[in-house]
């Protein structure tokens, strides 16, 4: 997997966080930096861990679906896509400004469930999942301190739209793989 693809579907699965961390900087009367970057840490930390696990369950079955990793690799993608841009057209509700442990462990995993099915693809396509991991917490720590830092200013104005460009690129980076795996494309 290339850097660019994978910068992609680090930016893509940031797009829960980036969401969650607008609605939590707009709930902020004030911007409050401690609480940015504890919201960025919680769904940073949460998106390296679920590629993490999602990565060693693929493993696991790797060896009896190798046949049709593509498709699963394709199809998974496709429906994580599918439903980001759903969830970008349904109302979201209002989120408080607390950064308490329960509350930031609810928002990181509700955030991070597609990241663990991502991790069961970086199996199928053999990814270095270390470096993945790293690249996928790090770049979800900067975009939802950011995301904090947005809401704080400019409000819920763009949320649904992040969300929206994150489902496409999934889809996209599926269609990629697939059409590479039957020999349509070379990339």
């Amino acid at each position: 997997m290339s850097f660019v693809e994978l910068l992609a579907i680090a930016v893509a699965l940031s797009m829960d966080a980036f969401a969650v961390a607008i609605c939590k900087g707009l709930s902020m009367q004030k911007m409050n930096y401690k609480h940015a970057f504890i919201i960025a840490l919680f769904f940073g930390v949460f998106q390296a861990v679920m590629p993490l696990l999602g990565y060693f369950l693929g493993v696991q079955f790797q060896n009896k679906i190798v046949s049709i990793d593509h498709w699963i690799a394709f199809s998974l993608l496709l429906v994580i896509g599918l439903n980001m841009i759903r969830e970008a057209r349904e109302k979201h509700r209002e989120v408080d400004e607390s950064v308490g442990f329960l509350n930031m462990s609810v928002l990181a995993l509700a955030t991070s469930v597609d990241a663990l099915a991502v991790g069961i693809t970086f199996a199928f396509l053999k990814v270095d999942i270390l470096s993945a991991v790293s690249f996928i917490g790090a770049s979800t720590f900067i975009i939802s301190f950011l995301g904090v830092k947005i809401g704080n200013v400019f409000g819920a104005k763009y949320h649904s739209q992040a969300e929206v460009v994150g489902g496409v690129i999934l889809i996209l980076i599926g269609t990629k793989i697939l059409l590479e795996h039957l020999g349509i494309i070379n990339f």
